[in-house]
């Protein structure tokens, strides 16, 4: 039999012994979001706070929002999904592999024109030969990069230069990118003399300069929606949701110069 002394040391051992795992138990499940790749900068941020507000972790995968959303059809584990256009929301809406109430509009954005920090290229954009002569010149036999197709970015690159009348004059020179931050870094690296990105990309990356930005009405509105994902068990994912419109967020949203758009009424 035990000593007194002994028995309490013993029982100490074993409480503390057991202590992680407890904690480890009453941890709840982190929420993984999938997020669009030029969220990557503001989002890691907003995590960050929501996990300080809360106490409970978040993680980002981020990808193209085609990518990311081939992803979830296969059954990826992910509990959030914020697209970078609408049209990749509504096809996983369709296949209702999102819970529809939870649909929301967070933010919007500007697509720019970028050139390396060091270049001295001048394009003014706007309709007619004028800008295509000014934007062959500045491409001088290289090539522009641009997101890939299927790739948001990419399809409201591929429509602004449309409505302005010189998809004819370009769309041979294009770079196809992975994603948006692919076709950022081959700006910044000096691959490319041009490309075109969203304006909080180019505003992260000091290798790279705005040329100028594009009219919103060229393009379809860029619009970023968020959703749960309906395979999600995690009770914390319509919080996390909630979060994303909520002051904090959209502080820093605003910061790293996303347009934040209103909670539905």
């Amino acid at each position: 039999m035990l000593r007194p002394l002994a028995r309490r040391a013993l029982i100490g051992l074993v409480l503390m012994l057991a202590a992680p795992a407890a904690r480890a138990l009453a941890a709840p499940a982190p929420v993984t979001v999938f997020a669009a790749a030029s969220l990557k900068n503001a989002l890691d941020e907003v995590l960050l706070a929501y996990q300080a507000r809360t106490g409970v972790a978040a993680r980002a995968s981020y990808a193209a929002s085609s990518t990311l959303a081939r992803q979830i059809e296969q059954g990826a584990p992910a509990d959030v999904f914020v697209s970078a256009d609408a049209g990749w929301m509504d096809e996983l809406s369709a296949k209702r592999m999102i819970v529809a109430a939870t649909r929301r509009d967070v933010l919007s954005n500007h697509l720019a024109l970028i050139a390396p920090a060091g270049s001295k290229v001048q394009v003014r954009i706007g309709k007619g030969a004028a800008f295509a002569q000014a934007l062959t010149k500045a491409l001088d036999g290289g090539r522009m990069a641009v997101a890939g197709p299927g790739v948001p970015a990419g399809t409201y690159a591929e429509a602004s230069l449309r409505s302005l009348g010189v998809w004819g004059s370009v769309k041979d020179k294009l770079a196809p990118a992975e994603n948006v931050r692919a076709a950022l870094a081959y700006v910044a690296q000096g691959e490319t003399p041009l490309g075109i990105v969203y304006d909080t990309d180019a505003r992260i990356e000091p290798e790279v300069r705005i040329v100028a930005l594009f009219p919103d009405a060229s393009h379809p509105p860029i619009v970023y929606p968020a959703a749960v994902v309906a395979g999600s068990s995690n009770a914390h994912a319509t919080g996390l949701l909630g979060f994303l419109q909520g002051p904090e967020a959209s502080a820093i949203f605003r910061k790293y110069g996303f347009i934040v758009l209103g909670r539905p009424k």
